[in-house]
């Protein structure tokens, strides 16, 4: 699971159309993919990122976030 560095759901769905910005988190490889669906978090308790926690659905096309859920 990856973790999207932005503050609330909201705002990462006010990212659609640019990149995605993330952190990595698996020990077993890269999980990021340019295109397809991806999951990750927000987990402030966790990670000392500000903001709100969420769980979100991403679906990236050509490094562009094209939807979220």
């Amino acid at each position: 699971m990856l973790i999207f560095n932005y503050r609330s759901k909201k705002e990462l769905k006010a990212n659609i159309g640019k990149k995605l910005n993330y952190t990595e988190t698996s020990i077993f490889g890269l999980e990021y993919k340019s295109n397809g669906i991806l999951v990750g978090s927000n987990r402030p308790h966790l990670t000392s990122n500000s903001g709100k926690e969420f769980f979100a659905e991403v679906t990236l096309k050509n490094n562009l976030i094209v939807k979220v859920n």
